[in-house]
């Protein structure tokens, strides 16, 4: 055998090596695509169900407020007046 026919003899020996090691890498690369477009569809999944969820209890929150101003309108009217001034000492402390 000559040098050359060992030369080519490596050469291809390489190129196959190169070859086997590129459908590796694509295959790894598929196979992260794949395990990342399923984490953002879960992802999407359960955002949707805690969105969904959340809006739900803004709702029932909502009702509980209107229901407890409607039934005590004057008590509601002077907490929050109280509320209000507490607030406005503590921010009025801050800038002292």
């Amino acid at each position: 055998m000559t040098v050359s026919a060992e030369i080519d003899q490596a050469a291809d020996a390489a190129d196959q090596t190169i070859q086997g090691a590129e459908k590796r890498f694509h295959l790894l690369v598929d196979r992260l695509e794949k395990a990342v477009q399923d984490g953002l569809e879960l992802l999407r999944t359960q955002g949707r169900t805690y969105a969904d969820s959340a809006g739900e209890s803004l709702d029932t929150a909502q009702r509980y407020v209107v229901e407890k101003v409607q039934e005590r309108p004057l008590a509601t009217t002077v907490t929050a007046l109280g509320v209000g001034v507490l607030i406005g000492f503590i921010l009025s402390g801050r800038n002292r």
